[in-house]
């Protein structure tokens, strides 16, 4: 079946493709951001499913474990005790990144004067993945997502082994900067330097046999 004119242009720009083509070889529906908050709010797509956009493919988001889970409650109760009154730090915010792709960082850091409707990827002063079966993903196609879309800083936390890959120094090649922290090392980022923090302070350490 060929892919019908769309009629919604307000929700697709003349630019977007109607097709993205897939490592198989088979065509795609290419889908746009606004296409997608558009089912959402007609009841077509759940509110709760879990995804995100990527270049006009969805892609479904790994279960959370208890692990992660708990690993993001620590931190996003230190975030929300030391957050200065000048930044916003938000869980599982919608990261519009362009018209056919949107992330969900476990944390985003912006300024708090900020329109979220500005809300791109220059605008994040940091972002923050946490993962453990997601590890490889968030470290390597979302890496890139994030590099692409001008994101300056991003950590990916290991919650397995409570470990921090810190990206930073984006160029035309990538992150400059990549290197692995254990969970005993303090942590600044570069652009939000009031939220330094050590896993390890909180109490997260390396998972352990049995847990």
């Amino acid at each position: 079946m060929g892919y019908a004119p769309d009629m919604n242009t307000h929700q697709r720009p003349e630019a977007i493709p109607l097709a993205t083509q897939a490592a198989e070889g088979l065509p795609r529906r290419c889908w746009t951001v606004a296409e997608i908050e558009e089912m959402v709010r007609a009841g077509i797509i759940g509110e709760d499913e879990r995804f995100e956009l990527i270049g006009g493919e969805v892609v479904p988001m790994s279960p959370k474990g208890c692990r992660h889970e708990w690993v993001k409650i620590e931190i996003n109760r230190f975030f929300q005790r030391i957050a200065p009154a000048h930044l916003t730090v938000a869980q599982e915010t919608t990261l519009r990144l362009d018209a056919r792709s949107f992330v969900e960082p476990d944390f985003c850091v912006f300024r708090r004067d900020l329109d979220l409707r500005a809300l791109n990827g220059p605008a994040v002063l940091l972002a923050i993945e946490v993962a453990d079966s997601s590890l490889a993903y968030d470290l390597g196609r979302k890496i890139a997502i994030y590099a692409a879309f001008g994101v300056r800083e991003i950590w990916v936390i290991d919650a397995k082994q409570a470990t921090t890959w810190v990206h930073r120094a984006l160029g035309v090649m990538g992150y400059g900067e990549i290197a692995e922290f254990p969970a005993a090392q303090r942590l600044t980022p570069l652009l939000a330097p009031e939220l330094a923090l050590s896993l390890a302070d909180l109490g997260v350490g390396p998972m352990q046999e049995g847990e």
